[in-house]
């Protein structure tokens, strides 16, 4: 498949039209190739074939950093660099391992240069261990009216807003702090689509079954456990404050009892929720994504409460799938609440999972083969931390 090419044709989708020609969805690792090859994506040093995942490719920061005062988009008129300048206060020099500070926002350009042609556009996400250390990044672009989303035909610099949250961490130039998918057009899966592969190859477990009947509403919903993954008597993690600095590019490397309380099983099945306080928890389901889609797990919804959950909630195609008949992963929630208290209750629905079709089939698929560290994951820190005791 060739960058220009129209879409292939699936052996049997999931979608769950059978033998037909898809014009819209998300372009997989060897589309991401030929937009390297062709020079829609570029950079100086050059994209490495590590940064290319099943359904996106991986952005790096640059050489240099701005700490600005607050939060912003650019607008219509203005590029990303000409709006931080009068509330820039310092640069901060990426060449070499730098902080940047908890509660602090930076705007960072990154090494990535875009060129795309006019019939695709971009959806970015954190990469999901960087979610999981509280670190809020989204991608921005000039001219830019939203956060994350990369306009069709966008030529220039995509750039980085960081806001480490609980923990100062440390970065430079080269860390990859956020993911883009490549778009064609703007596929809507239906409800009755989702219910229909479900049937078709199983989408959602609990413990090892099939769920029957799945809770779909613009998405499916999935619920918090509580209760502990297969008997474990911790159900979360709750970050400790004032905890030592973590270098992002570090991994297996931290103490997690250096930064993390862990959170034992309620006998009330109960846990409020403290504002000022960030956790770790996971889905009672268990998510499969065929090789076909892509999945994302939607952040907030305000008609489950003032609750976050999951920063990072992009799926590549294989996430929980395959391998000697695994039967799905949870999904590891970073949750806030917003405002006020909030009681959480094991079982409560907490955000919903929506599927997303690929083009066509990805000639490499999430797990360890290309060095996926959350394949078969329960209730998991990141990958910055080593696994023992109630961490484990």
């Amino acid at each position: 498949m060739t960058a220009t090419a129209g879409p292939a044709l699936y052996s049997r989708t999931l979608f769950p039209e059978l033998e037909k020609l898809h014009t819209t969805g998300i372009y997989p690792a060897q589309s991401i190739e030929e937009f390297v090859a062709k020079r829609y994506i570029s950079a100086d040093p050059p994209i490495t074939d590590d940064q290319i995942q099943p359904a996106s490719i991986d952005l790096r920061l640059g050489p240099v950093a701005y700490r600005v005062r607050a939060s912003f988009l650019p607008g219509r008129n203005s590029t990303v660099l000409r709006k931080a300048e009068p509330y820039t206060t310092h640069q901060l020099d990426l060449s070499r391992p730098t902080v940047m500070e908890r509660g602090c926002v930076y705007i960072v350009p990154l090494l990535e240069k875009w060129n795309l042609p006019p019939y695709v556009s971009g959806k970015a996400n954190p990469k999901s261990s960087i979610g999981r250390i509280d670190v809020f990044t989204r991608l921005i672009t000039d001219y830019g009216t939203e956060f994350e989303r990369v306009p069709a035909g966008y030529t220039g610099t995509l750039y980085a807003e960081i806001v480490p949250r609980t923990f100062s961490i440390l970065v430079e130039e080269g860390t990859r702090m956020n993911q883009v998918r490549f778009v064609r057009g703007n596929p809507r899966p239906a409800d009755s689509d989702i219910t229909e592969m479900h049937e078709d190859q199983p989408l959602f477990y609990e413990e090892d079954e099939a769920l029957a009947e799945l809770p779909v509403f613009q998405g499916v919903w999935i619920r918090v456990d509580l209760e502990g993954i297969q008997g474990s008597d911790v159900v979360g993690y709750k970050a400790k404050a004032h905890a030592p600095l973590i270098d992002v590019n570090k991994v297996d490397f931290y103490d997690p009892s250096e930064f993390w309380e862990a959170i034992y099983k309620p006998k009330s099945r109960q846990l409020i929720l403290n504002p000022s306080d960030f956790y770790i928890l996971a889905s009672r389901e268990r998510i499969s994504v065929p090789p076909q889609a892509a999945a994302e797990l939607r952040g907030y919804d305000s008609s489950v409460g003032e609750v976050r959950i999951h920063y990072a909630g992009f799926f590549d195609p294989g996430f929980g799938y395959g391998q000697n008949g695994l039967k799905g992963a949870h999904a590891v929630l970073e949750v806030r609440s917003h405002e006020v208290p909030l009681l959480l209750e094991d079982g409560q629905r907490v955000g919903r999972v929506v599927f997303e079709r690929l083009m066509t089939e990805p000639h490499r698929v999430y797990g360890p083969a290309i060095g996926s560290h959350y394949q078969q994951q329960g209730l998991s820190l990141s990958k910055h931390f080593k696994r023992y005791g109630p961490y484990g």
